[in-house]
C-alpha cells in the first residue's frame, strides 16, 4: 500500500479511524480517497483499498459517506457492491455515484430507474454514457425530468422505438419535444412526429437540421402564414435523394419557376439542374450539359422545353452567369460562404424577377449570419 500510504500521515489515519468528530473523519476520508484514486495501485493494493472503501461505506456519518461518493464518483476503484450499497443511501450520497460511477451494470441502472425516484431516474438519464437498454427503461417508466434529461443527452443511445415512446408519453410537454428535436441524430419517423408537435422555432430547426419526407415538406410549406413554414430551397439541400424530392415537388405542382429562381439565386445549382430535367422530361445528364456545356443557346433550349415563363429567362440567365463567374474565380461552390456571395452578386445585377421573389431573396440575405458569428449562409 506504499503508493498512497506515503501520502497519509499517521495523524490522518488516526483521525479517520478514531475521531468522534464527523467533520474530521470526512476530511480524512476525502484525502484518503483522493490519494488512492490518483495512485498507481497493483492488484494487491487495489484490493486493500477496496476493503477500506467498504469500511467507509459503513460509516454512520452521512458526511463521511458523501465525501467518499463525491471524491470517487467517476472512479473505477469503487467495487460494484459498494456502489450498489451507496446507491440505496440518501440522495446526497447516492446521486453523485448514480450519475457517474462506472461500477454499475446496465441491470443495476435499470433497477434504479424502475424503483421510481424522479431524481435518481434523472441522474441515470444524464450519465456520460447511457446504453440502449437503460435508455429504453427511462423512456418507458421515467418521469418527465428524467425523459427530458435523456432526450437532451446526445451520449444516450436511444432507439427509434424509445424515441417514439417519449413522444407518446410526453407529446404535450414542450420542453421534451424541444430536447428531442435538438438531438444530433433523429430517425425520419420521429422527425415527422415532432414537426406536428413542436413550436414554430423548434419546427424551423427540425426542417433545417433534419431531412423530412418530400410530402411533409410540401405540406408544411403551404401552411397558413401564422404557422412556421418550410423553405423548400433549404429542405432540398438536406435531401439524400434529390431527384425523388424534385419529382415529388412536380407531382404536387410545387416545382415552379419561382422556386427554381430562388434556388439558383441562392447557389443551389443541383436543385436547378434537377428541376429543369424534371420539367423538361430529360435525363439530368442532358439537362446538365445544356445548362453548362451547350453554348449560349443550350440554357434557352432546355428552359423553353421545361415550359418556364419566357419573361423570367433573363433572370435565370443572370443566375447561371453569376454561378459560372464565381466558379471561374475558384470559389468552392459547395461551401456555405459561396451561397452568400452568389446571392449578393445576383441581387446587385438588378434581375428582372417578380417582386415577391426579390423580397424573398432580400429577406434571406438579411437572415444570413455574419462571418464573425458563424459560417456564412449556414441556413442555406
Amino acid at each position: 500500500m506504499t503508493a498512497f500510504r506515503a501520502r497519509l500521515t499517521e495523524i490522518d489515519i488516526r483521525r479517520l479511524i478514531h475521531s468522534a468528530d464527523e467533520d474530521e473523519r470526512a476530511a480524512a476520508a476525502h484525502k484518503l480517497c483522493r490519494n488512492m484514486d490518483r495512485a498507481r495501485l497493483d492488484d494487491q493494493e487495489r484490493e486493500a483499498a477496496r476493503k477500506i472503501l467498504r469500511l467507509l461505506a459503513n460509516d454512520a456519518a452521512e458526511l463521511v459517506r458523501r465525501a467518499m461518493a463525491v471524491t470517487l464518483k467517476a472512479s473505477d476503484l469503487i467495487p460494484r457492491d459498494v456502489a450498489r450499497r451507496l446507491a440505496a443511501d440518501v440522495d446526497s450520497v447516492a446521486l453523485p455515484l448514480i450519475n457517474f460511477s462506472p461500477a454499475f451494470t446496465d441491470e443495476d441502472l435499470i433497477e434504479i430507474v424502475r424503483a421510481g425516484s424522479p431524481v435518481r431516474q434523472a441522474a441515470v438519464a444524464g450519465r456520460p454514457r447511457v446504453s440502449r437498454d437503460v435508455a429504453d427503461a427511462v423512456a418507458e417508466v421515467g418521469g418527465e425530468t428524467a425523459v427530458r434529461t435523456l432526450a437532451a443527452n446526445d451520449n444516450a443511445d436511444i432507439s427509434e422505438t424509445a424515441l417514439g415512446r417519449c413522444v407518446d408519453r410526453f407529446g404535450d410537454t414542450p420542453e421534451i419535444i424541444a430536447a428531442l428535436a435538438y438531438r444530433q441524430v433523429l430517425p425520419l419517423s420521429v422527425s415527422e412526429r415532432l414537426i406536428e408537435l413542436a413550436s414554430d422555432a423548434v419546427r424551423e430547426h427540425l426542417v433545417t437540421r433534419h431531412a423530412v419526407a418530400p410530402e411533409t415538406a410540401i405540406r408544411l410549406a403551404s401552411f397558413a402564414r401564422e404557422r412556421a413554414t418550410v423553405d423548400l430551397v433549404d429542405q432540398a439541400s438536406t435531401q439524400a435523394d434529390l431527384p425523388r424530392f424534385v419529382a415529388t415537388l412536380n407531382g404536387r405542382r410545387a416545382l415552379t419557376g419561382s422556386l427554381l429562381l430562388r434556388a439558383l439565386a441562392r447557389g443551389q445549382m443541383a436543385l436547378f439542374e434537377h428541376g429543369l430535367a424534371e420539367l423538361a422530361g430529360a435525363p439530368h445528364s442532358r439537362a446538365w450539359l445544356m445548362i453548362h456545356d451547350a453554348g449560349p443557346l443550350g440554357l434557352k433550349a432546355i428552359y423553353d422545353r421545361a415550359g418556364l415563363p419566357p419573361r423570367l429567362f433573363q433572370a435565370f440567365r443572370a443566375g447561371v452567369d453569376t454561378w459560372r463567374a464565381l466558379q471561374a474565380e475558384g470559389v468552392d461552390t459547395t461551401d456555405d460562404a459561396f451561397r452568400q456571395q452568389m446571392l449578393e452578386r445576383f441581387l446587385t445585377q438588378r434581375p428582372n424577377a417578380p417582386r415577391e421573389d426579390l423580397a424573398y431573396l432580400m429577406e434571406r440575405l438579411d437572415q444570413a449570419p455574419t462571418p464573425a458569428r458563424g459560417a456564412v449562409g449556414a441556413a442555406a
